[in-house]
């Protein structure tokens, strides 16, 4: 098969570029648009492609500047869904639980961006998947800085400074989000919007937890505007027949032995 994949060098994007090692896969990046041509290239792609899995974009959610954030996450994204439904190409994108719901109500820039596109994408393209992923953590996010998962971070410190408020994350493990996202490319799968997480919502404090990690608990004022204290999918909207196979505790543990460097 022939894949055409944004954002290999990503978190998501690099595990599913290692678990389709055996297929044809050509990636683009973001410097991809900096080329004058890129449109015309794009096509070339598109066309030359049996399935596409657009899972690139800029996923800073505290980012302010707008322009930036809809260059990325919306302008190319249109320009890719169109070719997709004038090739008639099969198309995953990777969309976000910040939509909060199926009518959106996004509480930040990110949120918008990832609204709009899956958006228009429903509008748009016939054989369309869109996957609202909740709080991914795993093996591959150690470039993420302040995005990656409270679990690296605090492994990366060595403690944690949490909000008292104890916020809540329905958190799923990099395999099941792969897996996932390569579904509908592998099943019969009726085109639409499918939420990505465990089912489940767990504290910081939890993970933190079985992470082996000491906290302490900051200063009610530090609290950002707009800041998501609860998230959880909803396994109604699974893609039917995938369901998370890593509950928190066993993926924490896979997660401690790949940062101790035994896997």
């Amino acid at each position: 098969m022939n894949i055409l994949l944004t954002g290999s060098n990503g978190f998501i994007g690099k595990n599913i570029h290692k678990k389709l090692q055996h297929e044809n896969v050509f990636c683009l990046e973001k410097g991809f648009m900096d080329n004058k041509d890129w449109l015309v290239d794009l096509e070339k792609y598109v066309d030359n492609s049996d399935a596409i899995l657009h899972v690139g974009a800029i996923s800073d959610t505290m980012l302010q500047d707008p322009n930036e954030m809809l260059k990325y996450n919306y302008v190319f994204s249109k320009h890719l869904f169109d070719l997709a439904e004038k090739h008639n190409k099969k198309l995953v994108y990777s969309s976000s639980a910040a939509n909060k719901g199926q009518t959106g109500n996004p509480s930040n820039i990110y949120g918008w961006s990832k609204f709009i596109t899956e958006q228009y994408g429903l509008a748009k393209v016939k054989n369309f998947y869109a996957l609202r992923y909740f709080n991914v953590y795993g093996p591959g996010e150690e470039h993420k800085g302040k995005m990656a998962s409270v679990a690296y971070q605090a492994w990366e410190i060595g403690s944690f400074n949490l909000f008292p408020k104890k916020p809540e994350r329905d958190f799923v493990f990099i395999d099941d989000v792969v897996d996932a996202t390569l579904y509908p490319l592998l099943n019969d799968v009726e085109r639409g919007v499918y939420e990505v997480g465990s089912g489940r919502a767990h504290t910081f404090e939890d993970v933190l937890n079985l992470m082996e990690i000491p906290f302490t608990y900051k200063n009610e004022k530090e609290i950002p505007s707009g800041y998501q204290f609860f998230t959880l999918s909803q396994p109604l909207l699974y893609i039917k027949g995938w369901e998370p196979k890593t509950d928190l505790k066993n993926g924490i543990k896979k997660y401690k032995k790949y940062l101790n460097g035994n896997m």
